[in-house]
This record gives structure tokens, C-alpha cells and sequence, in this order.
């Protein structure tokens, strides 16, 4: 997510990297039906100044994926990237609406857009227990829906709104 590329550029590393990614795979007979693929989806950079449209990501997403990815794979588990909570459900929720044959299942395997609200409801407090899984359960419960593609934003709040991006992050 760090720079300013625009998502046609997004969208195009994404492919070549998919495309080296499965070319390495085949030439070391890996069974595919046996993997999952666990990618970015496909975003502009957070510095590009044009407004994200949901619909063009998932769209571009869509687009990488079927290019790239064989259809013996099982399935997709997206990470968030960076993205808030509310905008990677609602990105994993266009993908599954707008395409309802792809080859995979696409789901979630988000990190922070699954666990920041959970988190900051807990604080390390043992008295915030429940507050923490209540939270947790909502973004769950989110991400499942989204899954199917009937995300309506019942999830959504100011704070799930804000971004999770951090410039330079690393894993």
C-alpha cells in the first residue's frame, strides 16, 4: 500500500507477481488443490490522491486473480493491508457480490482489520473481556457475511472507518 501508484499499476505488479508465484509453483510439482493463496487485493497506492472506488478495486482484484490464479487452488484468504476494518469487509464483500463464479472460495484472513477493534475494546484489561470478544465477534460476523457477498454494512462505525495503514510496515 505504501506510494502513490495508481490501481492500474497496482493491478499489474499484482499479476506478474501471481504469474511468477504459480510459474515457481508448477516447476517444483506443488499440488495446487492442496494450498491456499493468501494475496494483497488489488488497491492503489495510500498516496494516490484519486478516491478509492470499491467497486473498480474489487473489479481489479477480480481481474488479477483470474489471470493468474489456476482454478485447482481451493481458495483465496485476502489480507487487509492496511486498509480499515470497514473497507477491507466492504472490498472482500464486492469481490464475492460482483463475481458469484469464481473458481475459489474468496475469503478472509485478515490480521489487523480483524483484530484492531477487539484490541482496543480489551486495552490488556481482564476486566474488558467481554467487550474484546463482542468485538471481535462483530468483525467475524462481518467477514463472514462479506464472504457470501451480503455484507450491508451493519459492522460499520467511525472508528472501524479509520485506517490501519502505516507507512513502511513491515511483517
Amino acid at each position: 500500500m505504501d506510494g502513490d501508484h495508481s490501481l492500474e499499476v497496482g493491478c499489474y505488479w499484482t499479476e506478474k507477481i501471481l504469474a511468477a508465484c504459480y510459474k515457481a509453483l508448477s516447476d517444483q510439482e506443488v499440488i495446487l488443490e492442496g494450498s491456499l493463496l493468501k494475496p494483497n487485493m488489488v488497491l492503489p497506492g495510500d498516496g494516490n490522491k484519486i478516491k478509492r472506488s470499491i467497486e473498480a478495486n474489487a473489479k481489479a482484484t477480480i481481474r488479477a486473480l483470474r489471470r493468474t490464479v489456476p482454478s485447482a487452488v481451493p481458495g483465496i484468504v485476502f489480507l487487509s493491508g492496511g486498509q480499515s476494518e470497514e473497507e477491507a469487509t466492504l472490498h472482500l464483500n464486492e469481490i464475492n457480490k460482483l463475481d458469484t463464479h469464481l473458481p475459489w472460495s474468496a475469503s478472509f484472513s485478515y490480521g489487523r482489520a480483524l483484530q484492531d477493534s477487539c484490541l482496543k475494546a480489551w486495552k490488556g484489561d481482564d476486566h474488558n473481556v467481554k467487550a474484546a470478544q463482542d468485538a471481535f465477534l462483530l468483525r467475524a460476523r462481518a467477514n463472514s457475511t462479506a464472504q457470501l457477498g451480503k455484507y450491508d454494512g451493519f459492522a460499520a462505525s467511525e472508528e472501524s472507518k479509520k485506517s490501519l495503514f502505516k507507512a513502511g510496515y513491515t511483517y
